[in-house]
């Protein structure tokens, strides 16, 4: 279950960049302050995290990078959507609407499940 695990949170932080980079280009840095502050602070992205996600996406050319400088006059990379991406981000979201809404109505039963083989 590890692999399925391992697989589920990458799949995770990939669609949450994905979205952060639907407002527009942004630098890493920008990324993980833009989805600590949306998520209310209950998100954190580590850089040995983030960076390895965004070049992930980069090589499935979901995201594009060019050099550029910051508002500080730093020079960083700044990442952007594709239209591969874009389209992705689309799919992605769907699929986190429709697993989200069967989460929530497990979790909101308010009735006991029938058993097959009667009580243990």
């Amino acid at each position: 279950m590890a692999g399925a695990d391992r697989r589920f949170l990458m799949g995770t932080l990939d669609v949450l960049i994905l979205k952060t980079l639907s407002w527009g280009p942004m630098h890493g840095f920008g990324v993980a302050v833009w989805l600590e502050q949306t998520a209310g602070n209950a998100v954190r992205i580590e850089d040995g995290s983030l960076y390895p996600a965004l070049h992930r996406l980069e090589r499935k050319e979901w995201v594009r990078a060019r050099w550029g400088l910051t508002e500080n006059k730093r020079r960083a990379k700044f990442y952007e959507l594709t239209d591969a991406g874009r389209a992705r981000l689309g799919q992605e979201s769907s699929e986190w609407g429709r697993f989200a809404a069967a989460v929530s109505r497990v979790l909101e039963a308010t009735r006991a499940p029938a058993t097959a083989g009667g009580t243990p």
